[in-house]
């Protein structure tokens, strides 16, 4: 097996989105360099009774036409986005499947959400306390467990070994893909499918939001002058990670490789961010690709468009790389696809391989009035074309939980 610093070396074979600006990974990815945005009025629940009426919802999904296995339709919306992203991942990467004997016990099935099956639970809720119905679905609590998107991939694809669901918040799928990194590298398996999906657009999750004020009623510009908060949106993002020389050795076509995953928690504040704990979180990711600073080319923003957040991103880049982030082309995607929470570090981590395969670092878009403490090169407005050969995924969540994803060129 090939190993770089005494450990295996992981690469991405395949990539799967489901997002508000397009299902499947070039629909996405050509929205993005066209600066694109998916965020508009609410069309799937009712927001009579709501001062935040704007969401990036997933556009034109119907499970049916997207998923080829029938399992999936009596699954709830968040485990239908992962079972399409996973989908798309395991096309892509040509693996024959499902796994037979011994193989799928070499492999994972990591994928996660935040919040889970939050929209079966608020029917079953209102069936339950308006409606004094004397039951709910006889599939409720299967379909609204954190892990029953890992569990019917699982299914889908004959995977035996470690199948579970990862939760933390925000940071949920940067997580995943670092475990099944680690468990891959660290000769556990030899490939995963590793990410997460979220489908909590509904009155409750909106209400609940409202009530913390971190919410914008406009849009979503992040590090701009104007900001006023996020945009909550839905989605999923899965990768299949393989062991290099498993890969090569099936003729996989290698998107990139894994090369670095670092994690920490602020252990500090629920709500504010601290610069230690994402700065100690990207230094911790570099030193495990081991390059410098001045390596990155690329760098996909955690870009929350809240006014924290975003200058304490700000500072801590500027801390780890020093002189170097000014060299440094960095986005939040978040201004065209939303905050899908725990779904955000799959499709952004899509976004940064897309970027280095492109060479092109696409936009934040709504960035018209700089605010002078975020004052890097955020791409404002307009991707631009420029050599990529490593980039950096940050994802950084309520409770102060940060993992970044560092990924590097097809390694042969």
């Amino acid at each position: 097996m090939s190993q770089s610093n005494g450990h295996r070396r992981v690469v991405v074979t395949g990539q799967g989105v489901v997002t508000p600006v397009g299902t499947g990974v070039d629909v996405f990815w050509k929205a993005l360099k066209r600066g694109e945005c998916g965020i508009g009025e609410v069309k799937g629940f009712e927001t009579d009774d709501l001062y935040i009426t704007i969401a990036g919802e997933v556009p034109d999904f119907e499970p049916r036409e997207r998923l080829d296995s029938k399992q999936f339709l009596l699954a709830d919306r968040y485990s239908q986005f992962a079972g399409c992203a996973a989908q798309e991942a395991v096309r892509q990467s040509g693996l024959e499947v499902p796994l037979e004997g011994e193989k799928g016990y070499r492999a994972a099935s990591i994928i996660g959400s935040g919040i889970g099956g939050l929209t079966t639970l608020e029917f079953s809720y209102k069936m339950l306390f308006k409606e004094n119905k004397r039951a709910t679905h006889p599939l409720t609590l299967l379909k609204s467990i954190g892990s029953s998107a890992a569990a019917h991939v699982s299914i889908e694809y004959g995977i035996k070994g470690p199948t579970f669901g990862v939760v933390s918040a925000c940071s949920t799928a940067t997580h995943s893909l670092g475990l099944v990194y680690r468990m891959i590298k660290e000769g556990m398996v030899d490939l995963g499918l590793a990410g997460a999906a979220e489908a909590s657009l509904n009155w409750g999750a909106t209400r609940a939001w409202q009530a913390m004020r971190v919410l914008s009623p406009d849009g979503l510009w992040p590090f701009c002058g104007r900001r006023n908060g996020t945009v909550l949106a839905e989605g999923g993002g899965v990768m299949l990670l393989e062991e290099l020389e498993h890969a090569k050795a099936r003729g996989a076509n290698i998107l990139a490789e894994v090369v670095g995953f670092g994690m920490t928690a602020d252990a500090a504040d629920m709500v504010n961010p601290s610069i230690e704990g994402a700065s100690t979180a990207m230094q911790i990711a570099l030193d495990d690709a081991r390059l410098a600073p001045g390596e990155i080319n690329y760098l996909n923003a955690h870009g929350t468009a809240t006014a924290v957040n975003d200058i304490n991103e700000t500072r801590a880049i500027r801390h780890v790389f020093g002189k170097a982030a000014e060299d440094i082309s960095i986005s939040s995607t978040k201004s065209m696809h939303g905050h899908c929470l725990g779904a955000c570090g799959g499709i952004e981590a899509t976004a940064s391989i897309m970027a280095m395969q492109d060479d092109f670092a696409p936009p934040t878009i709504g960035l018209d009035e700089p605010d002078p403490e975020c004052d890097l090169d955020y791409t404002p407005n307009v991707g631009r074309e420029r050599e990529i050969t490593y980039a950096m995924s940050n994802s950084f969540a309520f409770g102060g939980l940060n993992a970044v994803l560092v990924f590097g060129p097809d390694p042969t």
